[in-house]
């Protein structure tokens, strides 16, 4: 799984508010008018939130487990779990929804703990298909299932506001691991249970 690189000192927050200055300058506005003095304050507060991520361990999340499911060896699947990231790329919203299902082995884990798995990876600087491929390692690694299956859709906005301007145009990545890469049966139980 690719780890964020890691800053020996990362810039401080005024510096941080400087650099906003700047690009609001370089914009063609004033940053100094009414409406944006308190602008570069906001964007930072705005960075912290949408990228703490980085502040999250996602293995975190999956370690407590349950095992007392009387016998439950079925598919788990939480579906629709909405998300915002940012592409690496331009910075520009990534806005779509996860799916993320696993066949238990011996032991499951808190279904808010999915959601939060796909927030952390979420609140990061991120392409669809790594972010697809981390989802879907981190469960896998963690509580060793059977096998798990993510798919995500998703608008990118890098591509409907900028650039070609295709608009409502959505990207679907998926990643599957045992059961669900090496058996059809369970892999089509997958894709059945998305159209409930």
């Amino acid at each position: 799984m690719n780890k964020p690189t890691s800053i020996a000192l990362p810039p401080s927050r005024e510096e941080a508010m400087h650099a906003v200055k700047t690009l609001l300058d370089w914009a063609g506005d004033d940053h100094t008018r009414p409406g944006l003095q308190d602008t570069p304050q906001r964007v930072v507060d705005a960075y912290r939130e949408w990228f703490s991520g980085y502040l999250e361990s996602p293995e975190e999340y999956l370690t407590r487990t349950f095992d007392d499911v009387d016998g439950y060896q079925d598919v788990v699947l939480v579906k629709d779990i909405p998300f915002t990231s940012f592409c690496e790329h331009h910075l520009a919203p990534i806005i779509g929804t996860a799916h993320v299902a696993y066949l238990p082995s011996d032991r499951v884990v808190g279904l808010s703990k999915l959601a939060r798995l796909v927030r952390t990876f979420a609140r990061r600087l991120q392409v669809q298909e790594r972010m697809t491929a981390q989802i879907a390692s981190t469960l896998q690694d963690v509580l060793n299932p059977e096998g798990v299956a993510v798919l995500i859709k998703a608008e990118h906005h890098c591509m409907s506001t900028r650039g070609v301007h295709v608009h409502g145009t959505e990207t679907i990545t998926t990643e599957m691991t045992g059961a669900f890469r090496d058996d059809p049966d369970t892999r089509n139980r997958f894709f059945e249970l998305l159209k409930h």
